[in-house]
């Protein structure tokens, strides 16, 4: 079933992508540039969700140490 649905949405992805760029192709090439293109999109938005998550722990992981600092010289350390 995810081959069924990989083909549809890549013939959608290919159909507007040919139109953006005017490009006249026939069925099977723009199903190809969809399913090509769906792979590389997918590829790159995974790259960047995880560089994005890795960013955000990081920035959580700061955020967290200076909650803890805060805390230490405000209650413990007077």
């Amino acid at each position: 079933m995810a081959i069924v649905w990989l083909i549809i949405i890549g013939a959608a992805a290919g159909f507007l992508a040919t139109r953006i760029m005017k490009l006249e192709t026939d069925i099977i090439t723009t199903v190809a540039i969809g399913i090509g293109g769906a792979l590389i999109g997918g590829l790159i938005l995974r790259i960047l969700l995880s560089m994005m998550s890795f960013a955000a722990g990081f920035i959580g992981a700061v955020l967290g140490a200076l909650l803890l600092i805060w805390l230490w010289e405000t209650y413990i350390r007077r």
